[in-house]
């Protein structure tokens, strides 16, 4: 009976705060789903419900060490946790929420199915006939995250996506052609553009300065990128600061139009 007084006890405010920390525990879960962190937040849940139940049990010498742990626990937190929390903050900071559209896709489960505004199909297109010309390409979809920033680096533009323009625009001898593009909503916004690198030396020795800068941006923004390689003419997907693995290019749009909805 206790336990309905308490229920009905619930204010409005309550409801209001249960969904909140819901949505930012779904949110924390999405950020790091997929990622090796995954297996850190668990095992920091483990251990917070292991002390929970030292503390319940009365045993005093392992609650006072995984108390001692969780205490000091924040700033393990912000040092294994860096690029999740980096992602999460670019989020919350992104000045990218005047279109509605953009606000609702912060959280995946309220938005209504659909297909992305950027013609993906024409990339695609364009990347397949560089492949085959090996012609290098590194092409970067912005969603949550605004990459003004960045775009700020090269030569801001205001064109619209078709296969003939990202073509001419990686063509060898285009002065357009070395660095990235920044494609937002079928608008390529920049060109030129130039993308932090990620030095690690786990990086297969195969993937050249391109591939780099496609982990280096996806690992500290929510951007995607396409890579197509000068030297075999391989195309690249990266998401999350990983190489995405696909079957053919079929397969791969799909994934991309998957990822930008």
């Amino acid at each position: 009976m206790e336990i309905f007084k308490d229920l009905l006890k619930f204010s409005v405010v309550d409801i209001i705060d249960v969904i909140l920390v819901a949505l930012l525990l779904y949110y924390i879960y999405k950020l790091v789903k997929g990622t090796v962190a995954i297996n850190i937040f668990i095992g920091i849940i483990i251990i917070y419900l292991v002390w929970k139940l030292t503390s319940f049990l009365e045993m005093e010498l392992l609650t006072g060490i995984f108390g001692g742990f969780m205490k000091v626990g924040i700033i393990a937190l912000i040092v294994v946790f860096q690029p999740e929390i980096r992602k999460f903050l670019l989020m919350v900071g992104s000045t990218n929420f005047n279109r509605r559209r953009k606000f609702l896709k912060q959280f995946s489960f309220l938005k209504t199915e659909g297909e992305s505004e950027t013609d993906v199909d024409a990339i695609m297109s364009a990347c397949n006939k560089m492949s085959m010309s090996k012609t290098g390409a590194l092409i970067v979809f912005e969603r949550n995250n605004n990459l003004d920033f960045l775009a700020s680096s090269g030569d801001e533009m205001n064109i619209k996506v078709t296969q003939p323009i990202i073509e001419s625009i990686f063509f060898k001898n285009s002065p357009l052609h070395d660095g990235a593009i920044i494609v937002s909503n079928n608008i390529v916004k920049a060109t030129r553009v130039i993308l932090p690198v990620n030095n690690e030396k786990t990086i297969p020795q195969r993937f050249g300065l391109r591939h780099r800068a496609a982990i280096g941006i996806t690992e500290k923004t929510d951007a995607l990128a396409l890579v197509v390689s000068e030297e075999t003419g391989h195309i690249s997907y990266f998401k999350d600061g990983e190489f995405v693995v696909f079957e053919d290019t079929n397969q791969l749009n799909l994934m991309i139009k998957k990822d930008l909805v």
